[in-house]
């Protein structure tokens, strides 16, 4: 019964209206516009704790299991987020990303990234979908001390905020669109907390 109803919900899109709702809310008591037009995007890999689901490998961090590629604002509060198996690189998922962004009416204009996003996706997401996006790279390499990038750490923060949530610290699910709806949940919890 509880399986059929999150199901339910799902194919409604309760769980996007409500993170946008309560997402609003905590944006209006903060004295900010309701809707962002700043996003922040990253991707974060995943070990997999279930052998039935789809999986990849992700070579550069030695990870085995799905990659969740999100679009969070300036509080770090999610705007969007895509699941997939973590051989895709950052490059390859970020057009399927913007595409998920561009359903949610979003109002963001422009989004920092990595520098894994570099090259000619710039301009193809410009192109293709009107957004700007700004590459932030670390400048001081000479330096041994460790310096958060800025902005760019809102979105590690939301990461470890995930890594909370039990059901998040591994993938547990056998599809990429219940994946996804973990992490909508878990932001909504966040948010609710926020309140």
């Amino acid at each position: 019964m509880v399986y059929y109803y999150f199901r339910k919900w799902i194919n409604l899109e309760d769980f996007d209206v409500l993170l946008e709702k309560i997402r609003r809310k905590v944006r209006i008591q903060r004295d900010q516009l309701p809707e962002p037009t700043l996003g922040i995007m990253d991707s974060q890999s995943i070990r997999w704790g279930n052998n039935r689901s789809l999986n990849g490998i992700d070579g550069n961090k030695k990870v085995k299991g799905v990659k969740r590629h999100i679009i969070v604002d300036k509080n770090g509060f999610l705007i969007a987020v895509m699941v997939t198996v973590a051989n895709i690189h950052d490059s390859q998922a970020a057009l399927l990303l913007m595409r998920v962004l561009k359903d949610f009416l979003s109002s963001v204009r422009v989004i920092l990234a990595d520098g894994g996003y570099r090259g000619k996706l710039i301009a193809e997401i410009k192109k293709k979908f009107g957004y700007l996006i700004k590459i932030s790279l670390r400048t001081d390499i000479s330096n041994n001390a460790f310096k958060p990038i800025a902005k760019r750490w809102i979105i590690e923060r939301t990461f470890a905020w995930f890594d909370n949530d039990r059901r998040l610290c591994r993938n547990y699910e056998l599809l990429m669109e219940t994946a996804e709806e973990m992490v909508k949940l878990s932001a909504i919890k966040q948010l609710l907390n926020k309140i």
